[in-house]
């Protein structure tokens, strides 16, 4: 990939912006790219800091695993420096774990944005919060060592993370109950197959595929790209009806647009 200058470079997590294509790196290879709270808040600066011009993100993970999950220190009565652990936040009020959990999702929202598309590029180990976190853009590429796991469920927690929703649309209801509730792995011929995966590629083509999968995105207009997703982020909750006359309504828009009569 091509050496830029970072965008924003700390806590494990480096953004690199190449005109229209940013890049979101997960960066502590030497501890599989396991997260914590200072991450997923390096995590949403990312999103924050992106510029407008972007308008696809591939999210990649140095070294062999893209992300072996939570750092177990978190589960520890000390946790992180100058962090409060797991045990810390059980012990403080409903309505500040509750807050304290929205903070963290931050990290996981913003990548199904309408006005980009978003592209992980998984390899290895995606454990858990890897996991979660692929499962939060809007499409993924795997190399075929990739192994998907959900182990929230067995350690006595859920998965808080945002991917109960995306796992469930991907896989159904009764499919991704026994991919979270057994954490057993799932690899990657099975992940193409039920829906996971939209390409698998051998391990050392994996950020090749990436990027000709951001070009192919790029070449469609960035307005007719953002309306598509908007509408089919939609069809999951509206009858068939009330899609119809979506698509009208976003159609009326485009050809407006095109025929220079928009606002």
């Amino acid at each position: 990939m091509a050496s830029l200058d970072p965008v924003l470079d700390k806590d494990g997590v480096r953004l690199t912006v190449d005109e229209a294509i940013a890049t979101v790196t997960l960066a502590n290879p030497a501890k599989r790219n396991a997260q914590n709270f200072a991450l997923w808040r390096a995590l949403a600066e990312a999103g924050r800091s992106l510029p407008g011009s972007v308008r696809v993100v591939v999210l990649r993970g140095e070294g062999k695993s893209f992300s072996a999950g939570l750092d177990r220190q978190a589960f520890t009565p000390e946790g992180f420096d100058g962090e409060p652990s797991f045990i810390d936040l059980a012990r403080g009020s409903d309505e500040q774990l509750d807050a304290a959990i929205a903070e963290y999702q931050e990290a996981f929202t913003w990548w199904r944005r309408s006005d980009i598309v978003t592209i992980a590029a998984v390899q290895g180990h995606a454990i858990g919060a890897g996991f979660q976190l692929a499962l939060a853009c809007d499409l993924r590429i795997v190399a075929d060592d990739v192994q998907f796991a959900m182990r929230e469920t067995s350690l006595g927690l859920v998965p808080d993370l945002t991917g109960t929703h995306p796992l469930v649309g991907l896989v159904g209801y009764a499919r991704a109950l026994e991919i979270c509730a057994t954490g057993r792995y799932v690899h990657a011929d099975e992940a193409e197959r039920i829906g996971l995966a939209n390409l698998v590629v051998p391990g050392d083509q994996l950020d090749d595929a990436a990027g000709d999968l951001a070009a192919a995105l790029l070449a469609a207009p960035r307005d007719a790209v953002i309306e598509t997703k908007a509408l089919l982020q939609g069809a999951t909750v509206r009858d068939y009806d009330t899609q119809r006359a979506a698509e009208r309504a976003a159609q009326a828009r485009r050809l407006r647009d095109l025929a220079g009569l928009g606002d």
